[in-house]
């Protein structure tokens, strides 16, 4: 079974946040940088950096995971972003990964 992550991208100055789901990140975060997607919510807002992202065991965790995600207030995103990539670096690319998070289960941390 493929993996499935969550993603948090972000635009030049870092004021949206947007969360998202998929089974292939390094596409996904692709098509986010090409606004691929035209007229998107990524696209308007410019989203095209992923400073943050979790590897779960299947696409189905992935998104339950977005879904508690999407429920939490800003703040909270913060939080977990300056958590794990407190310089809030680009961390997948086009070209792939940059910088490889430690992986971590979203149970160990969320109810």
């Amino acid at each position: 079974m493929k993996p499935g992550y969550i993603y948090i991208m972000t635009n030049k100055r870092h004021t949206v946040l947007y969360v998202g789901c998929t089974n292939n990140l390094v596409r996904r975060v692709t098509q986010h940088k090409t606004h691929y997607y035209k007229n998107s919510f990524t696209d308007k807002y410019n989203c095209e950096y992923c400073v943050y992202y979790e590897q779960l065991p299947n696409y189905v965790s992935a998104i339950k995971r977005e879904n508690r995600l999407k429920n939490m207030r800003r703040s909270e995103k913060i939080a977990l972003i300056n958590e794990r990539n407190p310089e809030w670096k680009e961390l997948v690319t086009e070209h792939g990964f940059c910088i490889v998070i430690p992986a971590e289960t979203a149970s160990a941390r969320t109810p």
